[in-house]
This record gives C-alpha cells, structure tokens and sequence, in this order.
C-alpha cells in the first residue's frame, strides 16, 4: 500500500511537471530556441502567488490568473525585445542569451528576496484525503487538477482553434506559413508568452506543494529537459507522458533510498534517454 500511495503521489506530481514542460517544448517547437530562463519564470510565478497570499491573504487558486497573465506579458515583451534577435540564428545564440536572462533574473530575485525559503500555508489545501485507505495530499490533488485542465485546454487550443493552427503551421515551416498569410512574429511573441503563462501557473502550483527559493529554478530547468528529451523534442503528448514518468522515478527514488538521491532522477534520466534513443520516445528522429 505504502508503494501505491508513492506511485500515485509521483503520479500528481507529474502533471504539474507537464504543464512547466509543455511550455518549454511548445516554445521550441515553434522558434527552435532553447529557453534557458524559463525556470526563472516558473519561479517569478512562484512569488507572485506566495506575496498575494503574505501580504493580502488571497487563495492561491485566486492569484494563478493574474500569475499567468503577469508572465504572459513579460514573455511577449522578452519575445519582443530579445528573443526575436535569435531565431533563425545558431542555437548557441539563443543558449547564451537565455542563459543570460536566467542568471538576471535569479540574480535580481536573490538581491530583492534573499535566498530564504517561503511557503504558501493555505489552509484549505493542507492535509490529505482518505482513499481506500491511501492518503493523497490535497495540495498534490488540485495541483494535479488544474494543471491537467490547463494542459488540455492548451492542446485543444493546438490543435482546434485558427490561432491554434497558425501556431503549428509555423512551428512546420516558418517560411511557409508567412507566404499563407500567417503573422509568424505575432505568432512567436504570443507563443511565447504562452509558454512564460504556463510556467508561471506551474510555479504558483508548485508554490502550493514545495517551499520555493530564487534559485528554484535552475534544478526545475533539468527536470524540464529530461522530460522534453523523454517525451520527444516537439511531442507534447510525450512530454505529458514524460513527465508523469519522471514524476514516479523521483517518488520511488525518494522513497527507496533519500530525497537527495531521487534529485539526481532526472539527470540520470537525461543522460539513459540520450544514450539509448536521442529523438525520445515519441519523437522523430532526424534524417
């Protein structure tokens, strides 16, 4: 029983992982630009629902809107102002560049917060709920929930809608797609933004279950790539399905041997992928 309650926490996890992944990969997929900052914006998410919370006591499910719609902007200005200057460029302008960006911010966060940890306490959220005898922690539950509605909706959003369509029309061919009609530099800044809104609600969802820190970041950024290489670089049902995968390797890891240990899950799952099949379990190899 004791094993199933691991799995099953590893599992809750895991969706909360797919939503912060999901916005990496959907920002690859369309500008081929490695996003090295984008664990700093899952963690600016992070803060901004744990100061609504300290400073005005509003629930955590209240402040996700405004977190994504927060970092939503930022992403469309970052998009704007840098980010643009490196697509189509070689990759490691674009690695530079976010990694810069990713060192800003962390470096900004740590002068202004300090490196001590914070928690979002919300009352309604701690604890567990009973299950057939398994404890399932309510902040685990409804993290599980929204991200996994949130990632739902933004797949339909791919796949059903015009702007949706646009998108992946762009990711296939940038080139094509402008000849079709298509806004491709209105395209990448609204992706973009997409992806900082999807970090930014995994990080106020995170804030719900984990203390966070400025330099939260940098390990949440390796989880990301091992789940991206797993799933398949463009694969966003692979990412969900990495990411539930690497969400059970950490439980088990921590369970079975200590939570030091199953931090290095991830990067152990990295390099086994890699080795063993680089395009990923669900994507395409190239020719």
């Amino acid at each position: 029983m004791d094993v199933v309650q691991v799995i099953l926490s590893g599992l809750l996890l895991g969706g909360v992982y797919a939503l912060f992944a999901g916005g990496l990969n959907v920002i690859f997929g369309v500008m081929r630009v490695i996003n090295l900052g984008h664990g700093e914006l899952m963690m600016l998410g992070a803060y901004i629902t744990f100061f609504l919370f300290d400073r005005t006591g509003m629930s955590p499910l209240v402040s996700l809107p405004i977190s994504a719609a927060a970092l939503f902007v930022l992403g469309v200005l970052l998009q704007w102002g840098l980010v643009e200057r490196v697509v189509n460029q070689p990759l490691l302008s674009s690695l530079l560049l976010t990694f810069g960006l990713s060192t800003l911010m962390m470096g900004v966060a740590l002068n202004l917060w300090k490196s001590d940890f914070r928690s979002v306490p919300y009352r309604p959220l701690t604890g567990s709920w009973d299950v057939f005898g398994i404890a399932l922690s309510r902040s685990r539950v409804v993290a599980f929930v929204i991200a996994l509605l949130i990632t739902a909706a933004i797949f339909w959003f791919l796949r059903s809608s015009t702007f949706g369509k646009a998108i992946r029309a762009t990711s296939q061919n940038a080139e094509v797609a402008q000849i079709c009609g298509i806004d491709v530099r209105r395209v990448r800044m609204v992706t973009f933004g997409l992806g900082s809104a999807m970090a930014a609600v995994s990080g106020s969802l995170i804030a719900m279950i984990f203390t966070i820190n400025p330099e939260m970041g940098r390990m949440f950024i390796g989880k990301a790539f091992a789940i991206v290489v797993l799933g398949g670089l463009g694969s966003f049902v692979g990412a969900f399905l990495g990411s539930l995968l690497l969400g059970v390797s950490e439980t088990l890891a921590a369970f079975f041997t200590s939570t030091q240990l199953a931090e290095g899950v991830s990067y152990a799952v990295l390099v086994l992928v890699l080795l063993l099949r680089p395009s990923g379990f669900f994507g395409k190899a190239e020719e």
